[in-house]
């Protein structure tokens, strides 16, 4: 395979080797090149042999003397050079099934690239791995890989995910493990399915490839309101997300005792359904599982109370309106009314949005739209900004409803900030330290 250059920075290092937009790349140092990876590996070395077709079918061969890692000025149609590969399972849990009709496009592709893994944190299930992918994930030492394992049981991880591939497929993390390939690893819960003792053995199983695996996060199942004709699941409750959480606690501290790391955490989102608090700041380690929902809140508090320490009392006429999901709300609450003790005439309201357009059961502040938004905090006092959570917004500004965030600034008349989560970016929002 090859790779079609779609432009070439003037005055770069290939420009000046005559190299033009059109031109095919076929081989870095004679390797073949069919994607992103490839090219970052081959191109990592200072003196690199390019094999170029040009516009009148000729190969040629190309010397260029570079710094180590240095950019040549090739740019390729696409950062992957080649199509994204999507996910080919039929989970019976699966978010994306359960979207609801009419938003676009792009929300309804299911990727499982292991490149995208490497690159941006994705997980990959392994079913779309074979050997030959394998292989090169260990030969360029790609590190770490997040990888969605759910259960350990084959049969179990086939039913599933309803993909005959879906067992053997597990055969992967040991190879990964024998060649130090790092691997965190997540577990989407069900109730009554792939936790009690099937979480138990899946855990056991993940350990014995310690220190490969670096972390398993246990997440529970989303559901949305669109799952006519679905898998039944039904969502954790106070008793069964308290069940897990004593799997997994149990289970920690056994590994916290041996070795000094807990291995695997429940997702905040446990915590909240079973009305538990959550643990204190150091309980989480390196916190490598945040993107997962585990530890979020536990390092948001813990930020937010020393950023709050190193302030001192003062008095700040402004009031913001902060909005969140409803799990959160509690809790960015107790951080508000901390702020408002320490500031004589700060006024933080929150407000915990009600996802109706995914259904109620979905309480995460990631999921609320821009729709929900609107129509909960039109005609509302908001003060002099509205706070949201940054996850609430994609890369293009825009709620997974499509909205912008401009078109809520303008519907809701008011300037609209989206903080990270970070405690000390939170405050000076709250006060009004400018971005």
């Amino acid at each position: 395979m090859s790779v079609k250059i779609c432009s070439v920075r003037k005055g770069s290092k290939a420009w000046k080797k005559g190299i033009e937009a059109g031109d095919i790349l076929k081989r870095v140092n004679g390797e073949e090149i069919n994607d992103v990876l490839d090219y970052d590996f081959y191109m990592a070395d200072s003196r690199v042999t390019l094999t170029v077709i040009g516009a009148n079918g000729k190969e040629r061969e190309v010397e260029i003397k570079k710094g180590e890692y240095d950019e040549i000025g090739l740019e390729f149609e696409s950062y992957l050079m080649d199509a994204q590969k999507s996910c080919r399972n039929k989970c019976i849990f699966c978010f994306i099934d359960q979207l609801p009709r009419g938003m676009r496009e792009s929300l309804y592709f299911k990727d499982d690239d292991s490149r995208l893994s490497f690159f941006y944190g994705n997980y990959i299930t392994l079913t779309n791995l074979q050997d030959k992918d394998v292989e090169r994930i260990i030969k360029m030492r790609i590190s770490p890989v997040n990888i969605s394992v759910h259960t350990m049981n084959p049969e179990l991880r086939v039913k599933m995910m309803a993909n005959l591939k879906a067992g053997e497929s597990l055969k992967y993390l040991k190879r990964f493990a024998d060649a130090g390939i790092k691997m965190n690893t997540q577990l989407v819960l069900c109730p009554g399915i792939n936790d009690g003792e099937e979480l138990r053995y899946s855990i056991e199983e993940l350990a014995k490839l310690r220190p490969a695996v670096e972390s398993i996060a246990c997440v529970p199942v989303g559901l949305t309101k669109c799952r006519e004709g679905l898998y039944e699941i039904e969502g954790y409750n106070k008793k069964t997300a308290g069940e897990v959480i004593d799997i997994i606690e149990e289970m920690g501290n056994n590994f916290y005792k041996e070795s000094g790391d807990r291995l695997v955490y429940p997702a905040d989102e446990f915590f909240i359904k079973a009305e538990r608090e959550f643990p204190p700041d150091d309980y989480y380690g390196e916190y490598s599982q945040l993107e997962n929902g585990v530890g979020m809140v536990s390092l948001l508090g813990y930020e937010f109370a020393v950023a709050l320490e190193d302030e001192e009392e003062r008095g700040i006429e402004r009031k913001v309106t902060i909005a969140t999901g409803k799990a959160a709300e509690p809790f960015i609450r107790e951080l508000a009314e901390m702020a408002m003790a320490k500031f004589r005439g700060l006024k933080v309201e929150v407000k915990g949005i009600v996802n109706k357009f995914f259904g109620e059961s979905i309480t995460v502040a990631g999921l609320v739209t821009g729709c929900d938004l609107v129509e909960q905090l039109e005609g509302a006092e908001l003060g002099e900004e509205l706070l949201i959570p940054a996850a609430m917004l994609r890369s293009d500004e825009r709620f997974l409803d499509d909205m912008t965030r401009e078109e809520v600034e303008k519907k809701l008349k008011i300037g609209v900030r989206a903080t990270q989560n970070d405690g000390a970016e939170l405050l000076s929002a709250m006060i009004g330290v400018k971005e």
